[in-house]
């Protein structure tokens, strides 16, 4: 028995558990073999991806007409070009020795997949209702001129595929745009263990600067990429465990394609200046002083907070069978600092001043910031538990995430529902200050999810009367339920705070099925304007959502 696989196999008891109501309603899975499969499917889309529950579930499209994709996630479009990963898992029920390989037919059914659903030309039938949706999304998205780049990752509790299934992704002939993937029970279970402290030796390269800085020790060395490679070979992503993003990979992600593109050509004798560098924090480092170069580091308690996309590129391209390489052809940048074990905010500033220079979710790095501290303590004056902060318990009714708060004020209040629903990756970033503002308060935020819980809600389980656009347009909807609201509070949003907030509430709770339903009212009354009473399709409706342009039409409509 392989002990891995056994200890995901345990796992899968209780993930079947809490996902056993939501799979009955939503895909009519219900016998325990396709529960338990479904349950592999999750916890690999949940632990790749980092989602949390009820973005993991919103993945899955497992069930009769989904052509062997169990999983799909869309990013957002960044520079032009935006991500989808799809996931198809294999798992055998009563092998527990992972040593069957991925199989072929399953390889074929992703090639498959991959062209039926990246065709906007290609007309599909008897694809199942979830799946259908998050195709014409994609669809709309390539007929607006985006570039998809294709994550394909194949889960099973067994070895990788074998070199049938690798002919058969050649002959596929997809090139840099698809990128194939394989997780199994040693793969998640790596993700999965507990963060533990990472002490080893480090060998630098050349002249070194160690100096005392304001109470914290600094070194910035040269270090050779085959050196980082070899780091992570020992360790793995347990050194990442304070970087705030996973790794992005190289497909379609253009930083991450330079840099696996420089290693492999005469280029990358130039890595060095090419590169930003990376930035570790340590609890202690020491070296030989006496030597005048080419020191040997060892080091407490490492962390990599800035660069892990660099080492985890460098590591995947060194690993090439077919890359030559020798040490001394590219180093990089290292920067280490030394930092006081209790001064935690010394770090988080480190950690946010490295990595804000980037387009990524800094959801984490505001954790801290004083709104959100304030909103956290008038939240929990109202009965309700905010989380500032990403974390892997169970999301109660009464707990808001700070992601889905940004989210429902920024449709609900701030009347950007394409704002919310596509730009999340700036939620706190550019769009912080505008959802954030200084005179939001508790009740507004509590109010505000709870309109734009129930229509997710009824994106995610449409009812059987329920128009297509439910599918796409809850951001808009829970925009119209907030007004139909403020009609029957007769106040202002700025006059929304403690004093009329079970009001409020109440309201919520009686009214909003009626709020709904009018908000689809006006919805459509708005796309018959836009489209001249034609017959509107499902990759029309995305494209019209994702970009907004019946607000206008939403705010002339008087309530």
């Amino acid at each position: 028995m392989n002990i891995n696989a056994a200890i995901i196999d345990q796992r899968l008891q209780s993930v079947a558990e809490e996902i056993r109501v939501r799979s009955a309603e939503e895909l009519n899975i219900k016998q325990e073999e396709r529960l338990k499969s479904l349950a592999f499917v999750y916890l690999c889309v949940k632990t790749v991806l980092d989602l949390n529950d009820e973005e993991t579930f919103d993945c899955l499209t497992e069930g009769g007409g989904d052509f062997g994709v169990d999983a799909v996630h869309c990013s957002e479009e960044i520079d032009g070009e935006f991500t989808v990963t799809l996931f198809q898992g294999k798992y055998k029920m009563k092998d527990l020795e992972g040593q069957s390989n991925f199989p072929e037919g399953g390889i074929d059914d992703l090639n498959k997949a991959i062209r039926y659903i990246f065709d906007p030309s290609i007309r599909l039938e008897r694809v199942n209702e979830r799946l259908k949706a998050k195709m014409e999304e994609i669809r709309s998205l390539i007929r607006d001129g985006y570039i998809p780049q294709v994550r394909a990752i194949a889960c099973n509790n067994g070895l990788i595929w074998n070199a049938a299934g690798q002919d058969a992704i050649d002959r596929a002939n997809f090139g840099g745009q698809v990128a194939w993937e394989h997780v199994n029970h040693d793969r998640l279970v790596m993700i999965l263990q507990a963060p533990k402290s990472v002490s080893d030796s480090v060998q630098l390269t050349g002249k070194a600067i160690v100096e005392d800085y304001n109470f914290v020790r600094v070194l910035v060395a040269r270090i050779s990429v085959t050196e980082i490679a070899s780091l992570f070979e020992r360790h793995g992503e347990r050194l990442l465990e304070r970087n705030i993003r996973r790794y992005l990979g190289t497909a379609g992600n253009r930083v991450n394609e330079a840099i696996s593109e420089t290693l492999q050509t005469e280029e990358r004798a130039n890595f060095y200046f090419y590169n930003n560098g990376i930035t570790m924090i340590c609890d202690k480092f020491s070296y030989n002083a006496l030597q005048s170069g080419d020191f040997k580091v060892k080091v407490d308690n490492l962390q990599i907070i800035n660069g892990g996309q660099t080492c985890m590129t460098i590591c995947k391209t060194l690993n090439q069978p077919t890359l030559f390489f020798s040490e001394e052809e590219a180093y990089v940048l290292i920067r280490l600092y030394q930092l006081p074990s209790d001064n935690h905010d010394l770090v988080q500033q480190i950690t946010f001043a490295t990595n804000s220079q980037n387009p990524v979710d800094m959801r984490d790095l505001r954790a801290n910031d004083d709104k959100q501290q304030r909103l956290q303590i008038d939240i929990e004056q109202l009965g309700y538990s905010y989380h500032r902060k990403r974390s892997d318990v169970v999301v109660k009714p009464t707990d808001i995430t700070s992601g889905v708060a940004a989210e429902a004020i920024l449709s609900v209040w701030r009347r950007r529902p394409q704002q919310a629903k596509f730009l999340s990756r700036e939620h706190f970033g550019k769009l912080y200050r505008f959802i954030f503002a200084d005179d939001l308060n508790g009740a507004q935020t509590i109010i505000a999810t709870l309109l734009y819980r129930q229509a997710e809600n009824r994106r995610r389980r449409p009812w059987p009367e329920d128009p297509p656009l439910v599918r796409y347009a809850s951001c808009f909807i829970a925009m119209q339920m907030g007004k139909y609201l403020l009609k029957d509070l007769q106040c202002e949003v700025g006059n929304l705070t403690h004093r009329n907030f079970l009001t409020a509430r109440a309201l919520v709770e009686e009214n909003a099925e009626h709020y709904f339903d009018e908000a689809i009212f006006d919805i459509v009354d708005a796309l018959g304007s836009l489209y001249g009473g034609t017959e509107v399709s499902m990759q029309q409706l995305a494209a019209t959502f994702r970009r907004g342009d019946l607000i206008e039409l939403l705010e002339l409509m008087v309530i």
